[in-house]
């Protein structure tokens, strides 16, 4: 019966899969009739490898009306240096040197606060300093924004992924997204379960994040993406996800370590706080994605095979093509679905990491700071 109900849940999971892969919006660039001015705001803590071709990237942007601030958030390389310099040739580019965080704060939060204070634009975009902006990219965000007048539109980059663990893990992310979040559902139904965020690329009407409190409001959330999300919709305000379609992307991480590291920062905040719903979720995701595959070359073995091999097979199949879909959606390599297994047990890994800085720390490490446990609910 345990199978059976497994193959239910992977049916549901499918057809969520598939109309996601239909309406997900996609940027792509459009004229505009209106120009509304814009604040692109880069909190920016040793980022000094990334910090210029990011802040070149953005200035070369095509759109006649914007302004671009960088905060250094106490770095300790020569990542305020290399901004300042860029800022000495082009007006449009301001530099802040960050306060010390206060009490109750997590350093990402309080950066983004100081930039909102100090942005002058309509529209406000947060962006992270790794993420990569082609020219068009300005235009095709405030197409959308004035095509669909949402208070909010979060941008998931296309992920630039290139070892082995980047490619079994950082899909993840959006594997999650396009397989169990009806994007429709995010985008009409105004409970605040149906949202979700990306913090490497948040598009606020400034109105809107004034009305609903800032980053002020999520200041000790690890996930204060999610947070804004939630509180965009409990504030009866629209929210929009889209697809970055390269026109936006990035490259989260370049080693395991750092694929480990990153993963684990967010995914117990991720479940609540609650280390009982990680490990319920690491049960499920094995349940659903790894025992089948183990299942169906041992099933002949086994005491009892009522089930075995339509069961497995099925679940094997049903999990491999969510997996490819969300790739195909997502700009992904399609092979890599045949390795899903590998990334659970992987996930699985970094979930211990999480766990282990929990009750070793109280939280997560990140940046040479331990993070603040997370207090933001739904």
């Amino acid at each position: 019966m345990i199978w059976l109900v497994g193959l239910s849940v992977l049916i549901l999971i499918t057809l969520i899969s598939i109309v996601n892969a239909l309406t997900f919006t996609r940027l792509r660039p459009a004229p505009l009739r209106q120009f509304p001015s814009v604040s692109i705001l880069v909190p920016a803590r040793n980022e000094a490898e990334y910090i210029e071709e990011t802040l070149e990237r953005l200035l070369r942007m095509d759109y006649p009306n914007f302004e671009v601030l960088v905060l250094d958030d106490a770095s300790a390389d020569d990542t305020l240096q290399r901004a300042q310099t860029i800022a000495e040739r082009d007006s449009r580019l301001s530099v802040l040197n960050g306060e010390p965080l206060p009490e109750g704060w997590v350093g990402k939060n309080w950066a983004c606060h100081q930039l909102a204070k100090h942005a002058k634009g309509e529209i406000m975009i947060f962006t992270d300093a790794d993420v990569c902006w082609e020219p068009s990219a300005l235009v095709a965000l405030l197409h959308l924004m004035e095509r669909t007048q949402v208070d909010l539109l979060t941008v998931w980059p296309t992920q630039d992924t290139v070892t082995w663990s980047e490619r079994l893990v950082v899909p993840m992310m959006m594997f999650t997204i396009i397989n169990y979040l009806p994007e429709l559902a995010v985008r009409y139904v105004p409970w605040p379960v149906f949202a979700a965020a990306n913090g490497q690329c948040l598009v606020f009407r400034q109105s809107a994040y004034k009305r609903i409190g800032g980053h002020a409001q999520v200041r000790q959330s690890i996930i204060e993406d999610m947070g804004l999300a939630w509180n965009i919709k409990r504030y009866g305000l629209r929210l929009l996800m889209a697809e970055g379609n390269r026109l936006i992307h990035a490259r989260m991480y370049r080693s395991w370590a750092e694929v480990r590291d990153g993963f684990a920062k967010n995914i117990l905040a991720g479940h609540g706080g609650k280390p009982f719903f990680l490990l319920l979720s690491a049960v499920f995701h094995w349940w659903l994605f790894v025992v089948p595959w183990l299942w169906l070359p041992i099933g002949s073995l086994l005491p009892s095979s009522e089930h075995w091999p339509w069961i497995p097979m099925a679940m094997v199949a049903m999990g491999g093509g969510v997996r490819a879909l969300s790739a195909a959606v997502t700009h992904q390599r399609l092979r890599d679905a045949l390795l899903l297994p590998i990334s659970n047990v992987l996930m699985t890994v970094i979930a211990a990491r999480a766990l282990a800085w929990h009750y070793r720390y109280g939280g997560p490490r990140w940046k040479g700071r331990t993070l603040v446990r997370n207090t933001e609910g739904r």
